[in-house]
């Protein structure tokens, strides 16, 4: 296997572990967010160069160069492909920005240490392709919020029986999988591990966990549970890969009614929190349409839109944090009118906000079209569904904008402008929401390649997707020696 020039992978995922443990021996708080935020942007430093160093070497898959683990364990656990090349940057940008921003206010009730630790966990779960590993980290991210829960006293009985059905499930249903050689002929096999995956992905009816940890845990650990996106990743690596297209059938129904309902209830509710916690179950659950599709346009529509989803959900999610850091927990019942107080947060609320439901010239918008055009493709009832959604969710942005920033005129004897820290967070997400709308090339072209290695590997373990493959490659050839026949005829005629 291709080895990176330099260990960028352990490193990127050891750095946040030993920054934790730094951390977690500071006692001031404002301190400890400082010490917090260094190892934070080395973390982050070290995931961008990672994938740089994974893209000049122009290979599909590439271990690390120290092989610490496979001397430690006896077998290679984290390696970087062309699936978690472009997650893992995004998953340190989402952790550096949220403790970037977080307020003096919020200082006390965030555990900085508990951050790093699964900032870590996050990185490792994104550079394994080990499915093993992959539901071990999936555990480990479970269990850091059900401490926090503890910790403020908050109910803890839904999230855990939701987390330790999942983690029961996936266990099983992996064994399963990996006991008949990773090629399971009934569907009976595949059942533990969908539901496991839709429970973690809050799949219709299992979304009830989701909304109760946003109701509890604060708003930055919720964020940061939700917005990598780690249930598809799940998807992405132990389902896709090897269940036929029954099974990935029943899933994508699933997911195209969450995605439908949850848009819809984003629009009637009155809480903001529970608000975005709509919108982030509906664009995973989108999400996982476009994986579930499995055809190219349609998997590179969904590789575009989750990395949309997580810049642009991130952004969103900060901008609602500090402006709750400001009001306390937000209402959507009335008009409140703090647009003249805080003009940098109502911009940015607006812009992350469309850039989620793919407004042209932000980065959701190709990958939207994609989505939709691949699912058309495969599915024609799906495509129209997927519009319905992202309408939904747009309706419902604009409603929370209005309700929010506009109507009336609201007094304040404190200041509620936006400070430099969160400034410069939300500003970069919204800056890479724009960038990626009119420099769009990029993100596709290394989604479509990631889609291309999904599908090839995919063909390789599942006998009925080879064999659609075989007969498209006999198609291109057959096309092929019909336009080269009929160009010597041309040439012969043209001789003539």
């Amino acid at each position: 296997m291709n080895e990176l020039h330099y260990p960028w992978i352990e490193i990127a995922i050891l750095l946040p572990l030993l920054g934790a443990g730094w951390v977690a021996q500071i006692p001031d708080r404002i301190i400890a967010r400082r010490h917090c935020l260094v190892f934070a942007v080395l973390a982050s430093i070290a995931a961008a160069a990672e994938a740089w160093d994974f893209y000049s070497l122009h290979v599909h898959q590439a271990e690390d160069h120290w092989h610490l683990m496979t001397r430690l364990i006896g077998r290679e656990l984290f390696v970087i492909d062309e699936l978690s090349a472009p997650l893992v940057p995004l998953t340190s940008l989402l952790f550096l920005l949220t403790a970037l921003a977080t307020l003096r206010t919020k200082v006390p009730r965030f555990s900085f240490s508990t951050m790093l630790v699964g900032e870590s966990i996050a990185l490792a779960m994104f550079s394994a392709i080990d499915p093993w590993v992959i539901i071990l980290m999936l555990i480990g991210s479970s269990v850091l919020p059900y401490f926090e829960l503890r910790s403020r006293g908050r109910p803890t009985r839904l999230y855990a029986m939701s987390m330790i059905t999942s983690a029961i499930l996936l266990v099983v249903g992996w064994y399963l999988v990996d006991s008949c050689g990773r090629r399971p002929e009934s569907f009976w096999r595949l059942i533990p591990l969908l539901l496991g995956v839709s429970i973690r992905c809050g799949i219709f009816p299992f979304q009830t966990w989701l909304t109760d940890l946003y109701e509890n845990a604060t708003f930055g650990t919720a964020l940061l549970m939700s917005t990598p996106l780690a249930g598809a990743y799940a998807a992405l690596r132990l389902i896709v890969p090897y269940a036929p297209e029954a099974s990935l059938r029943w899933l994508g129904l699933g997911s195209l009614l969450t995605a439908v309902l949850a848009s819809a209830l984003s629009m009637v509710q009155k809480d903001a929190r529970r608000f975005f916690c709509c919108m982030v179950i509906s664009h995973t659950a989108m999400v996982l349409i476009g994986l579930e599709v499995a055809t190219p346009i349609g998997l590179t529509g969904a590789m575009c839109v989750w990395l949309s989803a997580g810049l642009s959900l991130g952004g969103f999610g900060l901008t609602l944090r500090a402006l709750e850091a400001r009001r306390g927990r937000l209402k959507l019942t009335h008009y409140q009118g703090l647009y003249e107080h805080a003009p940098a947060l109502a911009i940015c609320f607006l812009l992350t906000g469309l850039g989620c439901v793919g407004f042209p010239g932000t980065i959701g918008f190709i990958g939207t079209e994609m989505l939709i055009d691949g699912a058309v493709g495969a599915y024609p009832h799906v495509g129209p569904m997927i519009v319905i959604a992202a309408t939904f969710n747009g309706i419902a942005i604009m409603r929370a904008y209005f309700l929010l920033f506009t109507g009336v005129r609201y007094s304040s004897s404190v200041s509620l402008q936006i400070g430099g820290r969160e400034r410069i967070a939300v500003l970069t997400l919204a800056a890479l929401v724009l960038g990626g709308g009119f420099f769009p090339q990029p993100g596709v072209s290394t989604a479509f390649h990631a889609s291309q290695y999904l599908i090839k590997e995919r063909a390789n373990r599942i006998p009925e997707v080879k064999a659609i493959h075989h007969e498209e490659d006999d198609d291109h050839d057959d096309n092929d020696d019909e336009h080269h026949d009929r160009d010597e005829r041309d040439d012969h005629d043209h001789q003539d």
